[in-house]
């Protein structure tokens, strides 16, 4: 089920702040931004994810979500 602690990474001030915006940027694209909306409007349940693929959006097991369907996910 992995680890509940959450360990900060170990990064300078100066890559820290890269990271930052990096992920800031990420997360407020357009197709970011209209799936965390999607996501509001159906509501997260804590027996599933919602898989969002080419095809729309479903409700799928959170083993099969996150372990890529049985393909693991070192070659992701």
């Amino acid at each position: 089920m992995g680890s509940p602690i959450k360990l900060k990474q170990k990064l300078s001030p100066k890559a820290a702040a890269a990271k930052k915006r990096r992920d800031k940027a990420a997360a407020m694209t357009p197709k970011r931004r209209a799936r965390k909306a999607e996501n509001q409007r159906i509501g997260q349940r804590s027996d599933s994810d919602l898989h969002h693929s080419s095809n729309g959006l479903k409700r799928v097991s959170i083993k099969n979500n996150r372990g890529n369907f049985g393909n693991g996910t070192k070659t992701e």
